[in-house]
């Protein structure tokens, strides 16, 4: 039994999501496991790094899956690039430990939201960004941002249906940086919980437009309650940058939606 990583790039428009439901064929894990099936004659199954939902899009993500097949890494890229849809690209194929893991082994993940700053709309990125022409404080959100980073119990930042038994994630970093019009808020954990990402950028803008002080980021964390209704943006500004893997870096991957790399190891 042979075990492959993949290197995954794909478009999320017309996706129902990453993970497999019943019998739709519209998810992005379907889609390559009906082809790999076919391919090898086996029942397969891929596993993700990350369940990214519906209309998200990847620039790397990474999955892995496990064959009896003794086709080459070659034939098997040439198969699947040949019987995939256009907006679903394997980028890369490569035989690893069979104790490989694309869920388990990833040890942190890096999110990046793009927001389109400007009074007008960019029609090329319209898909990939999320348009507010006000100006935004930029200051003020790197303040409210500072009081998330650390350990903590997120519950105030995840959707009502998360459904994790634990909500304490560790936030190394939250970089907020402008060029022109592009805004790119980049959040690095060890993981997070569902929609965590977009209510915790919500919340930010809505610090930046000035409907909130920065502190409240803070009352909010401190409290522990169900959610609150933050804003949330579209799944299209989500873009998943890095998986790092066992502390080290090994090429380049993506996982949340439009242009994200993931970093793997192993």
């Amino acid at each position: 039994m042979k075990n492959y990583k993949l290197t995954i790039q794909y478009d999320g428009t017309r996706y129902k999501g990453w993970q497999r439901l019943g019998n739709t064929d519209m998810t992005i894990q379907a889609r390559i496991e009906n082809v790999l099936s076919k391919m090898t004659g086996e029942e397969i199954e891929v596993i993700g790094s990350g369940r990214t939902d519906m209309g998200v899009h990847a620039l790397g993500q990474v999955a892995n899956f496990k064959t009896r097949s003794l086709m080459t890494v070659e034939k098997i890229m040439d198969y699947v690039y040949r019987y995939l849809p256009e907006d679903i690209v394997v980028t890369g194929i490569e035989e690893v430990d069979e104790r490989f893991h694309a869920r388990y082994s990833a040890v942190s993940k890096k999110y990046i939201y793009r927001i389109w700053n400007c009074k007008h709309h960019d029609p090329f990125l319209r898909k990939y960004t999320e348009h507010i022409p006000e100006n935004l404080n930029m200051e003020a959100m790197r303040k409210a941002a500072s009081y998330l980073i650390g350990e903590h119990d997120f519950s105030g930042f995840k959707s009502s249906r998360s459904k994790k038994k634990s909500n304490v994630r560790t936030l190394y970093s939250v970089d907020i940086n402008k060029s022109e019009c592009l805004i790119e808020m980049a959040f690095h954990g060890n993981g997070f919980l569902h929609n965590m990402v977009r209510i915790i950028t919500g919340t930010l803008l809505e610090v930046g437009l000035g409907r909130m002080k920065p502190e409240y980021a803070k009352e909010i964390l401190e409290k522990k309650t169900e959610p609150w209704p933050a804003p949330q943006l579209h799944r299209r500004d989500c873009i998943c940058w890095k998986l790092i893997i066992n502390g080290a870096i090994k090429g380049t991957v993506a996982c949340c939606k439009e242009t994200v790399p993931f970093v793997m190891v192993f």
